[in-house]
């Protein structure tokens, strides 16, 4: 009966959705997967040992995570490429074999190509788009197989982290001969008022061979019917168009996201032949030059964040439960606006932004030609843009979250014309715009970065709408402050002021020891909205909504996301980019309450920072900020007023604020409205970590994914008070029925594997475990343990190990455990000491431990502890060998061709090496990002060789235009006399490669790329 009823359950999900004659069942389960490349994988019968069993989405990237050197560099944050194939079997029964079979794809990154029963059906470049093929003239009756090859082998192919492989869902769709083509309906509501809302409805068919009826009918939210109309169509007619009025409709806003349901239906002599539904909402879009945007006749604000697609814990294998998590923490920040940059995303993106209220600009295009070395741009755009655009606006253009079209990112063409006038001959009801792309060519202009400046905002003569398409760009490490201002590229001209919050710094905490930095970027970025390229999201707030013409921004970025690591952070370590409001964990920074106590209404309070601060003098004097939106806030330390004080709507004064002398207590912020508390929040200083609490969230299943879970560790002292600097190690051992997605805890210079390995150390006292329930579940649990204390033993030497037994779901019940554990090297299982309470140890000590069930081992723990563990604490002039430093790229961490290679074969030369051409011939190419506008820089190569009257000429190349040949005389030696050549060049705003390519005579050492 048991497995009588799995078999149910497995067909009902099988299924997916059924309407009539249309079926449409999911392919997610059940793939084979192997990272080699063999032609004969496309075979029909196929041996499958050593290939792994897994289900899709799948990203083979991020499953093999960071490596030195990976084939993405520092832009994929240097994560691997290569070559996977996939394979499926599946049955169709003979009686099945006069329907037509679509095998659809939501996204497969890049190069696919599919084979059905050995039969290849064609390719598919473009990583971000769908597609589908016609899989009927190659089936048969019984076992079917399909072959999938992902080609990644051409790297970099982005600027950012992308995903490889099958990233998105698939389906089988079964209809009828006679049916709506894929993308084949239209919907749009032409005339809105407030009695009636007209909906026309352009509907396109396959093979109608006859009479047949076509019918629609409208639902209201509550599914009852509000109109319908049917009609007969004739032989050979293709295209049916409609029109249907609804009295009293509902708009759909980001307040009010009302969805109606359009059900459209084909028949012939009363027999159902295909049927499809298709959500749609009523919304009036304007723009105007003089004021901004229009939703409804309410001239709004775009309140928006970029976001790219692998902005979170799973890479790019996002399932719907998940996805649906982070669109919701976003919405919950206060946003109405996304813009998936700079690609168009999976059809369920779109589905959530309909049904949580998102406003979304959705961009089809990074560039229309080569922005990174072997992006799309340059392998496929000018041969497949027209059918990437077809299939992106045919697909997505009933969604009424979609308001804009975006057409590129900072790239300049003039196929940009071609590009608006294509778009607008499939959707003449949206207007085009792009992120700083041919604005002349497009409706709405778009800017990014150059929108940040004082220059920009003041001067500005616009005469089209303009939108913010990418700002502004700001920094957080979420526990991380420093008070003095950071700027990414120093100090550029034109932007608006940022003062340092105290004379001199008063925080000297680093994630690395300075003395170990690659460059002066290799520091994480303060949490008070001081660390920038020209603004803080606080100016930057107020610049828009204060001035009339600005329709909003998009900020850089809502999440962190890996990749763009050299960007901003220098590279290796850091292999993340920390521009979001959310960390990689989905943890909230201090920046995603900034942005609720200005964009949302429910009553919020929240303090920054900490109050925990064992290495600062007594009575330093400490910037305390609250966020809130209530009517003053006022500040108690140690059960004391410090004074009220008042949000305001000044971009330095939208914080309250305090300047506090430092003293351990309790320090407490409570926010009044109309004179009557409304909220508090407090901190108490923090002894050592000595307890671990996890929690757990669940996200239900949905659409045919299964239901995923988030466990949360916080390090917590002996009285219950959050532990700011915790770094101890978690461990995990998962039982039951649930895989490991990944370990999260948005350290963007944590080396340990997020797929691989079986713990995560806890980021200022935070970390995450993300799972994923397997089919047909029943029990699950995680055991989860840590070795808790001071890494340095700076406030104690004190130690404690925590162990839980976290259950998930069933009825198992929890195990009696016993821990030993050794502070002498020794293996604890077999000369442990019985852990029975905290125990106390000496300066550089590896505690080792065991966790027992049932006399049997289930895991293996070490932590270390010393004054040299654990992070840099430092003081005023630890990093002042960085002053005044500029931009520094090292060559090593460029892209090399030829003879070039990695080497450390002689002394003082800075970062991880340098680059020898081994007598041969080669290059080297950098990546540039430029914010500032189009304009001269000086630019420095440091070198080093002694061959005695030769200059060893280089061609220097910037965006793939010669620029001129640089000479490289004799520096004295091949071991350490490393000098400087100079020169001049042009860079554009936005991205550029800068490259040195030798001519025939080789190259000398070259150690790095200076841009002063």
């Amino acid at each position: 009966m048991r497995h009588f009823l799995l078999f149910c359950i497995i067909l009902f999900f099988a299924i997916g959705s059924t309407s009539a004659q249309r079926i449409e069942t999911s392919f997610n389960d059940n793939w084979s997967f192997i990272l080699e490349d063999n032609s004969d994988f496309s075979k029909v019968n196929l041996n499958l040992e050593g290939w792994t069993n897994l289900d899709i989405p799948h990203d083979w990237s991020f499953e093999k995570g960071v490596r030195k050197g990976g084939d993405q560099g520092q832009g994929g944050g240097y994560h691997d490429g290569g070559v996977g194939w996939y394979r499926k079997d599946f049955i169709i029964n003979e009686d099945k074999l006069n329907k037509i079979h679509y095998l659809e794809f939501d996204g497969v990154y890049m190069n696919s190509e599919v084979w059905i029963n050995g039969k290849l059906l064609g390719k598919r470049p473009y990583g971000y788009i769908s597609f589908r093929y016609d899989i009927s003239p190659h089936l048969v009756a019984g076992k079917n197989s399909i072959a999938v090859r992902v080609d990644n082998s051409l790297e970099p192919s982005a600027r950012w982290y992308h995903p490889c492989g099958i990233y998105a869902p698939v389906r089988m769709i079964e209809v009828d001969p006679t049916h709506i083509i894929p993308n084949g309906i239209f919907v749009t509501t032409p005339k809105i008022d407030d009695d009636n809302g007209s909906v026309l409805i352009d509907l396109s068919l396959m093979n109608v061979d006859g009479q047949i009826n076509v019918e629609h009918s409208i639902k209201s939210p509550d599914g009852s019917e509000l109109a319908s109309n049917i009609e007969e169509i004739s032989i050979g007619q293709k295209t049916v168009q409609t029109e249907l009025t609804v009295a009293n409709p509902k708009l759909w806003s980001p307040e009010t996201p009302t969805l109606y349901t359009l059900v459209s239906r084909i028949s012939r002599n009363g027999s159902l032949l295909d049927e499809k539904s298709t959500k749609f909402g009523f919304r009036t879009v304007e723009w105007k030059t003089e004021s901004g945007f229009w939703l409804n006749g309410e001239n709004i604000k775009l309140k928006g964040v970029c976001e790219h697609w692998e902005g979170g814990p799973v890479g790019g294998a996002w399932t719907k439960p998940m996805l649906r998590w982070k669109l919701q923490l976003l919405k919950d920040m206060g946003i109405n606006a996304i813009r998936p940059s700079h690609n168009p995303t999976p059809p369920m993106f779109y589905d959530i932004c309909d049904e949580i209220g998102l406003l979304v600009m959705d961009e089809i295009f990074d560039g229309w030609h080569k922005k990174a070395p072997e992006d799309y741009g340059k392998q496929a755009f000018d041969e497949w843009w027209q059918r990437d655009v077809t299939e992106w606006i045919t697909r997505d253009r009933n969604h009424p979250s979609i308001f804009v079209w975006s057409l590129g990112n900072e790239t300049h063409s003039n196929v940009a014309p071609k590009l608006v006038k294509f778009g607008k001959s499939l959707d003449s009801t949206r207007l085009f715009t792009s992120g700083a792309g041919n604005p002349e060519d497009m409706d709405i202009q778009g800017v990014n970065g150059g929108s940040e400046t004082k220059l920009f905002i003041e001067s500005k003569t616009l005469d089209k709408p303009f939108i913010s398409t990418e700002a502004p760009h700001t920094w957080q490490t979420r526990g991380y402050y420093r008070t003095q201002t950071w700027w990414r590229d120093n100090e550029l001209p034109g932007t608006y002021e940022l003062p340092n919050l105290t004379e001199k710094e008063i925080f000297f905490y680093e994630g690395l020891n300075p003395k170990d930095w690659k460059n002066r970027k290799q520091r994480f970025n303060s949490s008070y909205d001081n660390a920038t390229v020209r603004v803080s999201a606080r100016k930057y707030w107020e610049v828009m909504r204060d001035t009339p013409w600005h329709s909003g921004h998009f900020r850089w970025t809502g999440f962190d996301y890996y990749g763009e690591a050299g960007l901003v952070h220098g590279g290796l370590p850091f292999n993340l980019f920390m521009g979001g409001a959310l960390d990689v964990a989905g943890f909230k920074k201090d920046l995603y309450h900034f942005y609720r106590s200005q964009w949302t209404k429910e009553p919020m309070i929240h303090m920054l920072p900490h109050w925990t601060h064992p290495r600062m003098k007594k009575a330093t004097k400490i910037p305390v900020w609250v966020y809130s939106n209530a009517d003053e806030v006022e500040l108690f330390l140690n059960g004391e007023s410090l004074g009220k004080d008042s949000p305001g709507t000044v971009w330095n004064e939208m914080q309250c604020e305090w300047l506090v002398p430092y003293e351990e207590g309790t320090i407490e912020a409570v926010g009044y409205a109309d004179g009557k508390e409304v909220n508090r929040t407090s901190f108490s200083t923090a002894g050592q970590a000595s307890t671990l609490r996890n929690t757990l969230q669940k996200l239900n299943a949905e659409a045919g994914f299964r239901a995923s879970y988030i466990v949360t560790s916080e390090a917590f002292d002996i009285d219950d008070n959050p532990s700011p600097y915790a770094e101890n190690k978690v461990y995990y051992v998962i039982n039951g029925d649930v895989t490991k997605v990944s370990m999260e805890n948005g350290n963007p210079i944590d080396p340990t594997s997020r797929t691989k390995a079986n713990h995560r150390a806890l980021f200022f006292g935070k970390t995450r475990l993300f799972l994923e329930e397997k089919q047909a579940a029943t029990n699950a649990s995680v055991f989860i343990a840590s070795i808790l204390g001071d890494k340095a033993l700076y406030q104690s030497n004190e130690i404690t190990i925590s162990v839980q037994d976290l259950r998930l779901f069933g009825n198992q019940q929890p195990k009696e455990i016993q821990i030993f554990y050794t502070l002498d090297g020794k293996n604890p299982e077999f000369s442990g000491i019985p852990y029975t309470k905290p125990f106390r140890i000496e300066d550089n000590t590896t505690v080792k431990a065991v966790v027992k069930q049932n006399d049997k081992v289930v895991l293996h723990m070490e932590e270390s502890f010393g004054k040299s563990e654990g992070l840099f604490w430092g003081d005023e002039h630890s990093a002042d060998m960085w002053i005044g430093r500029g931009v520094n790229i090292a060559a090593e961490d460029g892209i090399l061709t030829g003879t070039a290679i990695s080497s450390r074969d002689a002394n003082r030369f800075k970062g991880s090496g340098f680059v020898d051409f081994k007598k041969g011939e080669g290059s080297i190419t950098w990546y540039q990002e430029n914010d500032g506008e189009n304009g001269d820089y000086s630019i420095r190569f440091r070198y080093m060789h002694n061959n005695e009257k030769k200059l060893h000429p280089m061609n220097l190349f910037v965006n793939d235009e010669f620029v001129r040949k640089i000479e490289f005389k004799p520096t004295g030696g091949w071991d350490k006399e490393w000098k400087f050549t100079p020169t001049i060049i042009t860079l554009k705003s936005g991205a550029n490669t800068i490259k040195l390519e030798t001519t025939g005579e080789s190259g000398p050492y070259i150690d790095e790329l200076f841009i002063d």
